[in-house]
Formats: structure tokens, sequence, C-alpha cells
């Protein structure tokens, strides 16, 4: 029975109310081979009525129908629409599904490397290519109708979130815009900036999984249940046998009781070595409970391609025979055009071994014809497991039965943090397909420190804040003022989603400065002196305090100054005293202990037969020689008897240790010091019987005080702080020549300045300034490719190999680049803006031997033997970064230009083997 016959007549009556009052919808919806869900149809009707639309809904439950109805309603109006996506590899795929649907000639397809048919009514592009098109006022615009922006939540994005807001506040007014977002916990607070900034939007919310999601842990072998039914409110309760079962486990692998040892444990002594379930038995347990096709998470690259090791050595067979000549057929379709040279370097035949064997791996430094294949497999049922990075659970269309995670822990490149709900809701999000399963199961391996609870709370918590990352930048900020003007584009600035969740922060911290300044009234009455001013008076005990530590703060560095130049004028045997602490008593100076970079710290043996070394704090006063005795020419201190005879021949010498040291000045000859204590004395408040009662109030009173002064900076910091930021940008800039005053007193972009405007890089400026500079002018093909990757590429681990650069022209325009790079920190320091990162070297041999013609095989192994650990899908990435900003350096700059032509013919000699199939 089909869906619709199967309809009440409540849902028959709604249906045709829908088709009568959204007759454009009702055509669409006829195409489709299901039902569109409630949420689909308010999101849809909105949009047919000419209203822009916000749709937050889980992973999988169908957003994309909504941007596919605003692709239809373009078509239909003879008007555009563009459809963007964060990543190419999205973009890819969604040209794909709407070339199928539409034909070649209707669709087209922008990623900044690709382009194909960009004139067509409908163009999938990154989001950066329609940033880049506003900038440019693109006639590509022109007839634009609808813009859909899928995966819009990732302008919470620290690297590239600016772009989203950049797009959304430039957008022409006339387009309708449609926003798809994962579930996030404000949509309504992100829904009422679009109203600000774009007119009517529609907010649809819907959490609803279409696909219901079971939550497990896998203890051991066992696989168990998260939770089993309700509390008395409501809310899911923890399975008492999964509790019961871990502290079970835990106990053996917890570190043993020791008494004796501090805290009752004894450091390094367990119990048993927890071994967990390997990989393979891990699949092995999901496939005996039906729950394949599972993507099992390891949070790391290294981790993936073991796990698909260890499968193909243990055996372990997933494809039938008839699957096993159907992966064949694919893999070769889709790797057809790899050089047959570069297939063992790829790791070619281990890839399809275990492709075809039904497992694989999936992470960023995958080449991408490899990642695309496995996409593919996966969603035909022909790969069973995935073991993935997190870079699979954003916007990649791969859903499976199951998800795995092995760790609630990850790297995020600087640090190891756990999980947070919105990540853990993402991940897991891939679990349960719609049409296919009937449910999705979420599994998370058990080790010793994890609790169910904790478990629990991730998967039960729906917190996932939308958090602006918008921040203007130097190519930002030429755009803006060659666009509006520098008035209007800090009203621009003002309109952002950053600015407008700043401003609503500063109510909360408003209400608390009213609160504290009627506190602040109080405290005022409560320290009233019927004598004379109270808060007078209590500003002169606070000035004599203040000044009493100044002296001590003064006195002790004076001091330590005149100790440690002291030191330095000791010389070896020279006797000294030492005049307090268990060293106490005089010691003769075996070496001096002088560092250029530090302190001195003498080496001396005392009388006592003590060796060792002094510093500045173990003296009060500053230290002189009181004598000197002849030392050996070697004395080695660890000798007893050598320790004992110096002993003796210090205390032979007949010098007695001075009493004290003398007298410094301080606090009681400070002149400023005497002069508040006697007007102190002289206050008329100073003879008040209640003085100390109103001077407690005053305390009270003073710090509010501060705390409120320091809410008031802090107001007055988010208020406009995008703005100001500007305003520093435009002042760095000024001073640099990319600005320059105008007639009418605003600032204009110079010829300098327009250049920048067409530089999107994170490295904008300073690519700007070796361009002006000419430090890159002379450079060969190759040698610019190297210096140029500088500016892109980023080592994964820092400081993990020392970059070799090829020499000659080479290191000389990388080390005028680094200068120009530190110049440019120095003023941003000064202007109080983020720095430019520094270039990286690491790339630079790679892709110079690379554009010097040299086999994929001798580039990946000379950068393995320099200990780059750089994986073929790393290699293709970086190329094509430097490809892109190559791209971008030769329309500045002009093909006729030397440094144009050599950029040009540096992107021919790039663009060839794997990197020219990755960017085809």
């Amino acid at each position: 029975m089909s869906a619709s016959a199967s309809r009440s007549p409540a849902e028959a009556y709604a249906a045709s109310r829908q088709r009568s009052s959204s007759p454009k919808l009702a055509g669409f919806a006829a195409e489709l081979s299901f039902d569109l869900d409630p949420f689909q149809q308010r999101a849809c009707a909105a949009l047919e009525e000419g209203h822009g639309v916000l749709v937050c809904a889980p992973t999988g439950a169908g957003k994309t129908v909504v941007g596919e109805f605003a692709v239809h309603l373009a078509l239909g109006e003879g008007r555009k629409c563009f459809y963007t996506t964060p990543i190419k590899a999205l973009s890819n795929q969604k040209f794909a599904d709407l070339t199928a649907r539409y034909g070649a000639k209707s669709v087209g397809l922008l990623t900044g490397d690709t382009a194909v048919n960009g004139g067509a009514p409908i163009v999938v592009m990154t989001t950066e290519v329609l940033r880049n098109m506003l900038y440019a006022r693109s006639p590509a615009l022109d007839g634009l109708g609808y813009v859909v922006m899928d995966e819009v939540h990732y302008l919470a994005d620290r690297f590239r979130g600016a772009v989203w807001e950049e797009v959304i506040l430039h957008l022409p007014e006339w387009v309708n815009l449609v926003s798809l977002s994962a579930t996030v916990s404000n949509a309504e607070e992100f829904g009422e900036w679009l109203v600000a900034v774009r007119g009517d939007t529609s907010v649809v919310v819907d959490e609803h999984r279409p696909v219901p999601l079971w939550q497990h842990m896998l203890v051991g072998g066992r696989l168990l249940d998260l939770f089993v039914g309700e509390d008395q409110d409501g809310e899911a309760r923890i399975n008492p046998h999964l509790v019961r079962r871990t502290e079970e486990v835990g106990r053996v692998h917890a570190p043993w009781h020791n008494p004796r040892a501090k805290g009752g444990r004894a450091a390094g002594a367990r119990g048993p070595r927890f071994k967990p379930p390997s990989r393979v038995e891990v699949i092995e347990r999901l496939a005996a409970a039906s729950l394949l096709p599972a993507i099992v998470f390891v949070f790391s690259r290294a981790g993936c391609e073991a796990a698909v090791t260890q499968c193909v050595r243990s055996g372990l067979r997933l494809n039938t025979e008839d699957e096993v000549a159907e992966v064949r057929r694919i893999v070769d379709a889709k790797t057809k055009d790899l050089p047959d040279a570069d297939l063992a370097v790829l790791g070619f035949w281990e890839w399809k071994e275990a492709l075809e064997r039904g497992f694989a791996g999936h992470h960023a430094g995958l080449l991408p014809a490899f990642k695309e294949t496995v996409e593919e497999l996966f969603v035909r049922g022909l790969v069973k497991a995935v073991f993935a990075t997190e870079t699979l659970a954003l916007g990649i269309n791969m859903p499976a039965r199951t998800v795995v995670l092995e760790r609630l822990v990850k790297y995020n490149g600087e640090a190891h943090v756990d999980l947070t709900p919105g990540e853990y809701t993402q991940l897991t999000g891939r679990a349960g397909r719609r049409g296919i399963d009937v449910e999705g199961h979420a599994v998370v391996l058990w080790q010793p420190g994890v609790d169910p609870k904790q478990v629990a709370g991730l998967a039960s918590t729906r917190t996932y804040p939308l958090r602006s990352s918008f921040r203007p930048g130097y190519n930002m900020a030429v755009n803006l003022v060659e666009r509006l003007g520098a008035r209007q584009a800090r009203e621009i600035l003002e309109q952002s989603f950053a600015q407008f969740q700043a401003d609503r922060s500063v109510v909360g911290l408003s209400r608390k400065l009213d609160r504290n300044t009627e506190a602040l009234d109080g405290y005022a009455d409560s320290m009233t002196c019927h004598l004379g001013d109270f808060a007078e008076y209590a500003g002169l005990r606070r000035a004599i305090s203040d000044r009493e530590k100044a002296l001590a703060r003064q006195n002790t560095a004076a001091r330590r100054a005149e100790v440690a130049h002291s030191l330095e004028q000791l010389h070896r045997g020279d006797v000294i005293a030492v005049p307090a602490g268990r060293r106490s008593g005089l010691a003769v100076v075996i070496d001096p202990g002088l560092d250029s970079m530090g302190e001195p710290r003498p080496l001396v043996v005392t009388e006592d037969r003590w060796a060792g070394r002094l510093s500045v704090s173990d003296f009060p006063a500053p230290v002189a020689a009181l004598g000197r005795v002849r030392l050996p020419k070697q004395v080695d201190i660890r000798s007893p008897k050598s320790r004992r005879d110096l002993a003796t021949t210090v205390r032979s010498t007949g010098i007695e240790a001075p009493d004290r040291a003398r007298k410094r000045s301080g606090v009681d000859d400070d002149a400023e010091l005497a002069a508040l204590r006697r007007a102190l004395r002289a206050h008329p408040c100073h003879g008040c019987q209640d003085r100390e009662a109103h001077a407690r109030w005053a305390e009270r009173y003073h710090r509010l005080l501060s705390e409120t002064e320091q809410l008031q900076r802090k107001v007055a910091a988010t208020t406009h702080s995008l703005a100001r930021a500007f305003d520093r940008i435009r002042g760095l800039l000024a001073d640099r020549g990319y600005l320059a005053p105008g007639e009418d007193g605003e600032q204009v972009v110079t010829e300098h300045g327009r250049r920048l405007a067409r530089l999107y890089s994170e490295s904008d400026l300073l690519a700007a300034e070796c361009l002006r500079n000419g430090v890159w002018t002379g450079l060969g093909p190759a040698e610019l490719a190297a210096v140029v990757s500088s500016l892109v590429y980023e080592a994964r681990r820092d400081g993990q190999v020392e970059a070799r650069v090829p020499g000659g022209a080479v290191a000389d325009a990388m080390t005028a680049t680094a200068r120009l790079w530190a110049e440019l920190e120095a003023d941003e320091r000064h202007h109080r803006l983020d720095r430019t990162r520094q270039p990286d070297a690491g790339f630079a041999w790679t892709v110079y031997r690379w554009v010097r013609g040299e086999s994929l095989e001798k580039v990946i192994t000379a950068a393995d033997s320099a200990g780059q650990e750089l994986s073929a899908g790393d290699f293709v990435r970086w190329c094509r970064q430097v490809i892109d900003l190559l791209d971008q350096i030769k329309e500045v700059v002009g093909r006729d230009d030397p440094v144009g032509k050599a950029a040009a013919e540096a992107v021919r000699g790039i663009r060839r083997g794997v990197i020219a199939l990755a960017t085809a």
C-alpha cells in the first residue's frame, strides 16, 4: 500500500489544502518518490510565499529537499539559483545529483579549481566562490533569484566561518536565501539575525530523527543498551545492568590498593592491563548482530590505516564473490586514469584488496579519487565498514546502519579534548539510513575511565549553540571600502551575526551594572561619617598601602640587581660569607657561574663541607670577597675527601663572617609615604570611634567599584567591537599605502589595495607585500611555487622537522618573504591586530621537485625520508592550495608580468598526474 493510500481523512484534507495554497509545491512534490515531512512542507510553503527560510534539522532528515525546491522555483520563474556548499566534495556530490535530475545543460559547477557550465541557470559552488563574485560584482549575479546555503552552521568555523556571513550580508536584497543547518540550540537567535539583515525569514526547526537512534556500549565483547525506559520525569534511564557490568570490569582493571602509598594508591601498581576488543572483533560482533554497514570513528589517520591493515591481516572478508566482482569493476572505472608508475607509492594494491574484502579507511590524507571511490562503494553497500576521522561527518552523504566511537576524546590540533555533545550528535547522526533502516545504532567502546553516565550525558544533551567566528580581515576591509566606503562598511559590520551576539551578551552585563550601582549607593550610605568625608579618608589608607607595596617591590628589585652585580665580581678562590639559611657561614668559590643569559650562580664549598650552587635569593644584600685561597687546578666536588680538604682550608683562613648585612633604605625613609601618613593622622575621620566599621564598608565599596568599572570596560569593548577592529585594520592599511585619503574625507583604495582585494588567502596582505616589494621577481616556475607554498602550507605538528629549502634564488626569496612577515607582524602588534601566520617552508622542496618534473614516487619518498609523513592525499591537498594562490597571483599581476608568467607555468607544472586528476 502506498503512503498516500494509507492517509487518514484528516491528512488527506490537509494535503488537499496544501495543493490549493501552494500549487508550485504540489507540482514539485508530485515528482518525488516519497511524501514530504511536515517540516519540509512548512519550509517549502514559506519559500513559495516569498519568504527566506532557515531550516534546522538533524543529519539525514532531508533538509536538502528544501534547497531543491528553491532550484525548482528558480527554473519555473526563469531566474537563477546558486547552490553553495562548504567543501568541494559536497559541491561535486550535489552537482551530480542536480545534473541527474535537471540535465547537464541546466547545471554548472564552480569550485575554484573546477569550472563547468558556469552560465547555467543552476550553479553549484563553494561559498568562497560566491563571496568572490559578490566583491567583484560579477555579471553572473544578474538574474539571481535564490541562493541555497547548505551546511550554513559552518559560519562557526574558526578559519572559514567569516565567508558565510560576508555572503549573507552582501547578497542583493531581492535574492531569497535558503539556509540549511544541522540542529543548533539557538536557531531562533540565528533566525532573528537573518530577519534583521535579510528581511522576512521563516525559521523551521525539526528535532525529530526520521530513523530512531539506539545508543549502546560495547563492554568487552558484550553489546549493552545505554538506556532502558524512562524515569518519573520522562527522562531516559541508564541501563542498570550496563552500570553494574562497567563497574565490575572497571574494578578488575583499576589500580591496586596500597595503604602505605600516598592517597592509598601505589604508583604504577595496576591490575591486569585492559585489552580492548580488536577492530576485527568489533566488526565481527557488529556483523553477527546485523549492524553493518558501520562507520568506526577513530580520530586519527594513522589509526584508520592501522585498522584497515589489521582487518586485512586477519583474513576478514565481508563481501560475497559477486560483490567482489562489482567492487573491482567500480574501482577500475574510478582509477583508470591513474598513472601505472604511481600505483605502488599510492598504496593502490593494498587499498584495492581491502575494498574487495569490504572495508576501507576514510580521512583527509586519502587521495581524492580513493576517497570518492570509498564513498560510492559504501553508499552502494559494497563496503561494509569504514574507519574514519571526523571529517567524514562534515556534510558527505554517507549514512550507515551503525556508528562506532572508539574513544570520547579527540585531538583538535593543539590538545586532546573531550567530545562535546554537539560533536557526539553530529558523529552519531550518520547512523540510520532513511528508507533502508528501521533504526540506527550508536556504539561507544568501553575502556577504563569511561562512565555510562558520561556517555548518557553526551547522548541526551541537545545543546549545540551556533557561535559566530566572523571578524574583518585585510582583503575584506579593502573590498568593503571599495564597494561601500568606510562609513557604510562600518554599518555593515555592525549588522554581522558576531556583533548581534556580542550586543546580546551586553544585555546581561548591563543588568549587572544596574544592580552594582544600587549596591554602591548602599555601601556609600553605610560608610558615611559625621566627622568628614570618609571616602577621602579611605582613599588615603589605600594610597599608603599602595605606596608601601610599591616600595617593597622597588627594594626587592634593587636588591636583586645589586646582589647579582656583586656576584658577577667574584673570582675562583674567593672566600665569601653566606648570610642566612642552612648554608650560612663561610664558603669558597669554585666556579663563579657566570651566564650571559641569566643571573650568576656561583658553585661553592662551605666550611660545613656542602657543595652546590648559590643564587641571588641566598643573599639579602650584596656580597664581597672577604679573602682568597689557592685552589688546585682540578676540584672534584663529588669527592668527600676533596670537600673535606676545602672546608678545612676555609676554616684555617681565620676569616670571620660578619654579624649582619648593612641596613638598607626603604619604607621609613620615603618622603611621599611620610606625607601620606601625616595627612591620614590629620584627617577628621581619623578620630571617629566607628572608624574601622566605616573602613570595612569603604573596602567593600572600593572592591565593588573596581568590579563595576571592569564591567563598564567590557561593555565598551563589546559594543561596536567589530567596527573598531575594522578601524584598526584600516589604520594599518593606510600606513602601508593600501588605503589613502579621498577628496571627501573618506578613504579610497589605492592601486596596491586593488591588488589586495583580489587575493583571498589566509596570508593575503603578506602576499600583496611580496608582490609590491618585488621579492618574487625573477623566480622561475618551480622556484615561485616553492616560495608561494610557504604562505599556504601548515605543518600538522609544530616543530616536527626542520624545513629544508632549495638554495640560491629560493632561499633568498624565502628569507625576504620572512623579513616582510616580521615587519608586518610588528605593525600588527602595534595596531593590536591578529597576527598573520608565519610562513612555513615545509612543503617548498616537495612542490619544487614536483614542478621540475620528478615522479610522484621520488617526491613522496623524499618527503618521507625527511620525516615529513606526507600522504598522497596531503600532497594533493597542498598542491591544490598552491595552485589556488598562484592562480590569484597570475590574475592580480597579469599574464604578461614576469611573476604572472612564472605563476601560470608553475600551475601547469603542478597540474599533472594525480594532481591533474584531482583538479579536473
